[in-house]
């Protein structure tokens, strides 16, 4: 049996079906669509072991389901134009090559952009959320973060207006957009980790190392959780600016990764293990008072008999710890 090699750029149309594939992976099995439902069923839920509920829960309810939504839509586009590639189109001029270089030439793949781009806009509002939280709404935090997230926003939507016909690779905005997304994520993860080491160090000094532990674990999740996404966003962007085919690996399933870390942030907020405001103020050490109250003797007349104090003088001693009386 002969076969024959068509004369096309293969390793391109391989990497932008395995990026399909992987894509896949990351959206359904067992990965984002079932941290939406396991986040959805910890938002309506009331925590166990009498923990806090969040106030905001019909807020992250609500973004669980957008950016479910979001995905599903970008997911079902990016589905799409893959049937096109290689049946609808198969034998368009230049086979499925050109197809995939020249795919922001149809709309259903603007429309998949558009749905990512958004769901980033979210993805980014809820990490800068949590991080003015953290630092207790400081100017000094909250407006460069909020700077940079602006000027994310305006380059995706130069993006969008840039990508009509265009190849997308070639398009400089967009490595523009992934440095600022890549940048802010990263910022907020030693803006985070940052302030929950020094709370360590505050509660450690002041209450005792048995009371670092929460923070400690807290900061482990938030980079653990930022490296993933970190890692492939730095090699994202390295292809992208080399041209290489290797960005098909990680272009559709990247905003799927991102999504899955947040929703696991969320589902430990919802089981009331996440900070509060309250937790972020520095500790004060507990002031306690000892006062020692002398009596010499106290003599209490029963008929004929006297009965003195068998401590000799030594009576009373008291404790006196903020929000408690003194007892006299």
């Amino acid at each position: 049996m002969s076969s024959s090699t068509p004369n096309t750029d293969l390793w391109l149309e391989r990497s932008r079906l395995d990026g399909m594939l992987l894509s896949a992976v990351s959206y359904g099995e067992c990965i984002f669509f079932l941290l939406t439902i396991q986040a959805t069923v910890a938002l309506t839920r009331r925590p166990r072991h009498c923990a806090q509920v969040p106030h905001h829960r019909r807020t992250l309810l609500g973004y669980v389901w957008i950016t479910f939504v979001l995905a599903t839509v970008g997911f079902a586009g990016n589905a799409r134009y893959t049937e096109i590639i290689w049946i609808d189109l198969r034998d368009a001029p230049g086979g499925p090559a050109a197809l995939i270089q020249d795919e922001l030439s149809y709309r259903i793949n603007v429309m998949a952009l558009t749905c990512y781009y958004i769901m980033e806009w979210f993805m980014q509002a809820l990490l800068l959320h949590r991080c003015f939280v953290l630092w207790g709404w400081k100017k000094t935090v909250v407006v460069p973060m909020s700077i940079l997230y602006a000027t994310m926003i305006a380059m995706s939507i130069l993006v969008l207006a840039e990508s009509s016909g265009a190849v997308f690779y070639n398009i400089n905005s967009q490595l523009a957009y992934l440095c600022l997304q890549v940048g802010l994520t990263f910022l907020y993860t030693l803006l985070v980790a940052g302030r929950l080491f020094a709370l360590r160090i505050q509660m450690r000094d002041t209450l005792g190392r048995e009371h670092v532990r929460p923070y400690e674990t807290a900061a482990i999740m938030v980079v653990e959780s930022a490296a993933l996404y970190s890692a492939l966003g730095i090699l994202f962007i390295l292809t992208f600016a080399l041209h290489s085919n290797v960005c098909n690996l990680v272009f559709l399933s990247i905003s799927h990764v991102q999504g899955i870390v947040q929703l696991l942030i969320i589902i430990r907020v919802a089981k009331g293990r996440a900070f509060q405001y309250a937790s972020t103020t520095p500790p004060v050490r507990p002031p306690t008072s000892i006062a020692f109250k002398s009596r010499l003797s106290t003599k209490e007349p029963l008929g004929d008999l006297e009965r003195t104090d068998p401590l000799g003088g030594i009576a009373d001693v008291e404790l006196s710890m903020p929000g408690s009386s003194e007892s006299s």
